[in-house]
């Protein structure tokens, strides 16, 4: 049993697809079929069910993968562990944003004001990393994260009404959410965490929320809702508190409508120096957020 076969096996188990992992891995397809083979001679078992041009990780495949893939990780953990304490350590920090993107150009200044050598690839927008950890740290509200990690939570923030000045709901002190089943919502895309969080809250008021205008971007999202083209959801902190006296923030009474942002790392894995300074500092930031207040519960 080879290192490479491993590391194959472990790439036609997540794709399940044989002539895709030839193309992942930049091999020929029946050189790939041929290593599997060899893997599972050796072992003397079937990893995979074979059903003509479909391929399908068996039980036998499920319980060798969990085996694999710890080993690999730790092989991989001790290069990281090795070249963290060499001379040549690069000091770069992945970090996967899915929040409080408003906030990251100041946390990063600060951080590098004291760490200027520790620099950082910045994963966003990037599907996959959630759920195959390819970072050291993410930032995320997700439910769904891989449950392979590990948390810590750094602040429970509330989400705010946005409404237009002159709208018919802009003189309330509070809304129910319950009230806005009519209302012409401004939205982040599908697929987006507060989009996945306020869709929710609507649903436990009873409607689903008649969304007019999407987009990816929370400034474009701030901007309709400035043009009075509608309402949006908008969290109290990581948004930033003020939007101009053309948009009023309400508070929403019921249901009860905040989001917890979580700084995440994957488990049971070597996190190298520089992402536990950054680790250590980005709590700190986000306790001094919460000490200041600014619509933080």
């Amino acid at each position: 049993m080879e290192l490479l076969q491993l590391k194959y096996f472990q790439t036609v188990a997540r794709l399940q697809h044989m002539t895709k992992s030839a193309e992942e891995l930049r091999i020929t397809q029946p050189a790939l079929s041929k290593m599997i083979s060899t893997l599972e001679k050796d072992l003397d078992t079937k990893l995979f069910d074979r059903e003509s041009k479909f391929i399908r990780l068996n039980d036998q495949g499920k319980l060798f993968l969990k085996y694999v893939t710890t080993a690999l990780n730790a092989l991989e953990d001790g290069k990281v562990a090795l070249q963290d304490v060499s001379e040549n350590s690069t000091n770069a920090v992945n970090l996967y944003v899915e929040v409080a993107s408003h906030l990251l150009p100041d946390l990063l200044a600060s951080f590098r004001q004291h760490y200027p050598g520790i620099h950082f690839n910045l994963l966003q927008h990037a599907a996959g990393h959630v759920h195959q950890p390819s970072y050291d740290l993410c930032l995320s509200t997700s439910l769904s994260m891989n449950p392979s990690t590990d948390n810590l939570t750094l602040l429970t923030e509330e989400i705010l009404l946005a409404v237009p000045a002159g709208h018919p709901l802009a003189d309330r002190s509070s809304v129910k959410l319950a009230e806005l089943s009519e209302e012409a919502f401004l939205s982040l895309s599908a697929g987006k965490t507060l989009r996945e969080t306020t869709d929710l809250l609507c649903k436990q008021a009873g409607f689903l929320p008649n969304i007019i205008f999407e987009s990816d971007d929370p400034a474009t999202v701030r901007g309709l809702i400035k043009a009075g083209l509608g309402v949006a959801f908008i969290p109290a902190v990581t948004w930033g508190g003020s939007t101009g006296a053309s948009v009023v923030l309400l508070p929403i009474e019921e249901p009860l409508s905040t989001r917890t942002i979580k700084l995440y790392w994957p488990a049971d894995r070597y996190l190298k120096k520089a992402a536990v300074l950054f680790r250590e500092f980005t709590v700190d930031y986000f306790a001094k957020l919460t000490q200041a207040g600014g619509g933080i519960r």
